[in-house]
């Protein structure tokens, strides 16, 4: 026979005193049971991974949009590259692998499709039509967590959702850098775990490396190219330079007692990311379809406004919309809460779904 660990004597053997400790949670907004063998955290994971915005990330723009290599990073491939430097830092610090885990599986769930290029047009559309609104894909993979996430319970039971931990919901709504929409959340625009910090830093560290080494694979760069300063301080291929910031936070944290890099290698990535920004980010070949992708996304969101009802079946999956016989006539007249269900649903999309709805909406259906 094998025996049944209890995840409390796992957690009190393995972490340190600084760790977020599954019986300590702050809880979920719905009270659930605790079987006493899965932690809290694992069971936040394990609803991510199980949840239809998870498997959508696989068809969602990371940076290069219709990438022609399939080993070019999606949305998906991002997402696990962080939660795998993230446990990396959790583990060698005594920290809770399977709270960071959970948020950096969940931290891109509200990503719209083509990447910070849809965020920008949901933002531009949603500030259109009410300046106070906008959109962040921060928020709205919180939003994914707490509200959009449908959950199907056998016998026609429906729950809107995941119900995740205060902990998860914190590291996975403040994730991202320049967070200044987060002020309104009150204590969810920073992380107020450690292992929300890893998660933080490690997203950064992820993509910095990852886009680089595309940038590199698809041909927009040279390996020659990057910057000597980079080389020196990070290393000169892609295994080297990960290996270097992730040793690099380890050690540093250990000494600060707070998640953080060396002024050194903190100043390397900055000047790597400026880098990327000015030869990848913004002025590579890849870059100029975005005016195509900006285009299609404003079409769609326009054409939904104008007409609810080109979103079935999406509204009878919306929680807003879900119970009503009649959406259009529910939503008439609620221009704001229109245009919030029309931003979800943009926002749900993967890219070749945009393309198809794209496509539907503008090319004429021809009957013989």
């Amino acid at each position: 026979m094998l025996p049944i660990t209890n995840y409390m004597d796992r957690e009190g053997r393995l972490l340190s005193q600084g760790a977020a400790f599954g019986i300590a949670s702050k809880g979920r907004v719905l009270a659930e049971g605790d079987d006493g063998i899965r932690s809290p955290f694992q069971k936040d994971r394990d609803r991510i991974i199980h949840s239809r915005a998870f498997r959508r990330l696989q068809y969602k723009t990371q940076v290069f949009m219709a990438p022609k290599g399939d080993e070019i990073r999606t949305r998906l491939t991002h997402t696990l590259e962080v939660a795998q430097l993230s446990r990396s830092v959790s583990d060698a610090l005594g920290l809770n692998e399977d709270l960071v885990e959970a948020i950096a599986l969940g931290h891109d769930l509200g990503h719209a499709p083509f990447g910070h290029t849809g965020e920008a047009v949901l933002d531009m559309k949603l500030k259109s039509i009410d300046p106070g609104l906008g959109f962040e894909h921060a928020l709205q993979s919180l939003r994914v967590v707490d509200t959009l996430e449908r959950r199907e319970r056998g016998h026609g039971d429906v729950l809107f959702g995941l119900n995740l931990t205060y902990e998860t919901r914190n590291g996975i709504a403040s994730h991202s850098k320049g967070l200044e929409e987060m002020s309104k959340l009150d204590d969810m625009e920073s992380p107020q775990t450690l292992e929300g910090q890893i998660v933080r830093l490690c997203d950064r560290v992820a993509y910095v490396n990852h886009d680089l080494d595309d940038a590199i694979h698809a041909g927009i760069i040279d390996v020659t190219d990057v910057p000597a300063m980079t080389e020196e301080a990070l290393g000169s291929f892609y295994s080297q330079r990960l290996d270097t910031m992730v040793l690099d936070i380890i050690r540093s944290s250990s000494t600060a007692g707070e998640i953080v890099m060396s002024r050194p290698v903190q100043e390397a990535m900055d000047g790597l990311m400026l880098f990327l920004r000015d030869r990848v980010y913004i002025h590579s070949e890849p870059k100029r379809e975005e005016g195509k992708a900006c285009d299609l996304l404003s079409r769609i969101f326009d054409f939904c406004m104008q007409d609810v009802r080109r979103m079935e079946p999406y509204l009878r999956d919306h929680p807003t919309t879900c119970e009503s016989d009649d959406p259009v006539s529910m939503l008439r007249g609620d221009l704001q809460g229109t245009a919030r269900i029309v931003t979800d649903y943009v926002a749900s999309m993967t890219d070749r779904m945009a393309l198809k709805v794209a496509t539907d909406l503008v090319m004429p259906h021809i009957y013989v």
